[in-house]
């Protein structure tokens, strides 16, 4: 029978536990903020209140879970949809200014972390 060394061990038991942690980094809320205000979102949005466009409480309980809500708000903030607004007016939604995917998905998990 084998030994082996106490770090082999340690390193496996690491790995384990890494393994049961979420696959994204923590969110950079400084980050996320910054690049929401940066791309003027406040105007239309907050975190708790509805604005022309909804929370972002609002937000996350509809996409918070899912297994693509990360990809549905990146979209989202990408490509421009057309959105109804509060007021039932219909507008392009506005492009978050930014082209870095470690940006916008900091900024989607800030949004769903709500």
């Amino acid at each position: 029978m084998k030994k082996f060394p106490l770090s082999l061990v340690g390193a496996s038991a690491l790995l384990a536990f890494a393994a049961m942690l979420p696959a994204h980094a923590a969110v950079d809320v400084d980050a996320a903020q910054a690049l929401f205000k940066k791309n003027e979102c406040t105007k239309c949005h907050s975190v708790d209140k509805t604005k022309s466009g909804p929370a972002l409480k609002k937000i996350a309980l509809k996409y918070k879970g899912k297994p693509d809500g990360q990809e549905k708000v990146i979209q989202q903030i990408t490509t421009a949809p057309k959105v109804k607004t509060e007021d039932g007016t219909e507008e392009e939604h506005k492009v978050i200014n930014t082209k870095d995917p470690v940006a916008l998905k900091n900024l989607a998990d800030w949004i769903l972390s709500q």
